[in-house]
């Protein structure tokens, strides 16, 4: 990825000094073309070679209800994979700002707008939920398979390269995981920090060379949704699986956290997953 801010970014409010609305208002909201980062990694538009979403929180949602009283919940969203856009997500925190003093008659009409500007600005449906801070659904869990982080590894390679990706003869069906992904974004610089969970059936993949790949994005630039594509296309060409999925559950930033998952047709992540970290 560049080290420069993209075409696509030079009108966004990342890394801009903005002000908080005090009011609702849909404008607020910024468009990010997919085509444009899956291009170098042969992904074309209309032929993806993976399913998938992208799944947000957010954590600071509030509005007011008819009376003026406020109400506060958490705020799930899941947007489709094969959206032509994402959401720019500082635009995304200006726009649920704009709820705060905002009067709404019920849940269901904060659902129902959520849903309409959300998807008019991801260009595909957009799924919402809301859940009261005390709700069950978003207690924490812990990522299922064997964690790669105590191998002994020595690194001293912190980009991505595929020549880490190495597989032996013997067919496997496992599930590996890491907490050392981090990444940096592409506009401000400011490290994103996550755990990715990489579930298989294939050759077996050698485990200190998928940790020193993994590692090698901890200098690289790109969005949460980038660096996932950018995982499934390597493991593909390299591994050659028969089935794949990358899950990423990345740290929340400005109240909110995104957790992004590709996988081939027929492969879906374990639900409801949420990490103590998010």
């Amino acid at each position: 990825m560049s080290q420069h801010r993209p075409d696509t970014l030079q009108h966004a409010p990342l890394g801009r000094e903005s002000a908080y609305p005090e009011r609702y208002d849909a404008t607020l909201l910024y468009s990010i073309p997919r085509a444009a980062n899956r291009a170098p990694l042969g992904i074309e538009e209309g032929a993806l070679p993976f399913v998938g979403e992208d799944e947000w929180h957010a954590f600071e949602v509030s509005w007011l209800n008819a009376r003026g009283k406020p109400l506060v919940a958490v705020a799930r969203f899941r947007l489709p994979a094969d959206s032509p856009n994402l959401i720019e997500s500082k635009s995304w925190k200006l726009y649920l700002n704009g709820f705060n003093q905002t009067r709404f008659a019920s849940r269901e009409e904060v659902i129902a707008k959520l849903e309409r500007d959300l998807s008019g600005v991801a260009g595909s449906a957009v799924e919402v939920a809301l859940f009261g801070v005390d709700d069950q659904a978003l207690a924490p869990r812990r990522l299922p398979g064997e964690c790669l982080d105590d191998l002994d590894i020595e690194v001293d390679d912190y980009t991505p390269s595929a020549a880490h990706l190495k597989v032996g003869e013997e067919i496997v069906e496992e599930t590996l995981h890491s907490h050392l992904l981090k990444s940096n974004c592409p506009v401000t610089g400011q490290p994103d920090w996550g755990s990715v969970m990489i579930r298989y059936r294939g050759p077996r993949l050698d485990r200190e060379g998928l940790l020193r790949y993994l590692i090698g994005y901890r200098q690289h630039q790109d969005f949460h949704e980038h660096c996932v594509e950018h995982i499934f296309s390597d493991l593909m060409v390299r591994a050659r699986p028969e089935r794949l999925l990358v899950l990423a559950r990345y740290v929340r930033r400005g109240g909110l956290d995104i957790s992004p998952w590709r996988a081939t047709p027929g492969e879906r992540p374990p639900e409801p997953l949420r990490l103590a970290r998010q």
